[in-house]
């Protein structure tokens, strides 16, 4: 019961997320495209930006956390891709953690490269699974489960890939608004 509680969690936060990352293309497509200034907009790019540190290692801890559920806990077999888009998930709370301590914001960069190709990874795998592409699955080569299989359907829409590509682009979004922020000279 409690292993269900958390996977239900866990895809509620994704779609509260998916949401969240939805809006806030929406306001900037608002501001930047139509010229329209909200001041929700600038309350939300504002908090991003003062509490960067905190928020990417609380998005990237989830998504480490919540992939080890995934695997260690609820017993599915991570597959090929699974694995390559941990790697460049899993350092990242430990770069954020430091970042925190030593009050250092060059994590920035480092941030958005390892999410970037996370969320490649993650998109391809996400298209994978609901066979918008034609592709060898990883399984063909026996060490792996079948990457376009898929452990668990919330929302219509979230799958384990789709929670991995939108922590990836949840860190690329604060990261972007971050070095923006530095850019205009604000800490």
């Amino acid at each position: 019961m409690l292993k269900e509680f958390i996977a239900e969690g866990l895809e509620l936060l994704t779609l509260i997320s998916s949401i969240f990352l939805l809006m806030l293309i929406l306001l900037f497509i608002l501001k930047f495209v139509l010229g329209k200034k909200t001041k929700l907009y600038d309350f939300i790019v504002h908090f991003l930006q003062n509490h960067y540190l905190f928020l990417g290692f609380l998005i990237s801890i989830v998504a480490t956390l919540g992939s080890l559920f995934y695997s260690d806990i609820m017993s599915f077999e991570p597959c090929k891709l699974c694995w390559y888009q941990r790697i460049f998930m899993y350092p990242q709370p430990l770069l954020f953690l430091i970042a925190m301590k030593i009050k250092n914001k060059s994590i920035i960069f480092n941030s958005i490269v390892l999410s970037f190709i996370g969320m490649l990874i993650a998109s391809y795998h996400y298209l994978l699974q609901i066979n918008a592409i034609n592709a060898v699955s990883c399984d063909v080569v026996g060490y792996s489960v079948s990457c376009s299989e898929y452990f668990s359907l919330a929302y219509g829409f979230i799958t384990i890939p789709m929670m991995a590509l939108i922590a990836f682009a949840l860190l690329i979004v604060i990261g972007y608004g971050k070095i923006r922020a530095l850019q205009k000279g604000h800490s």
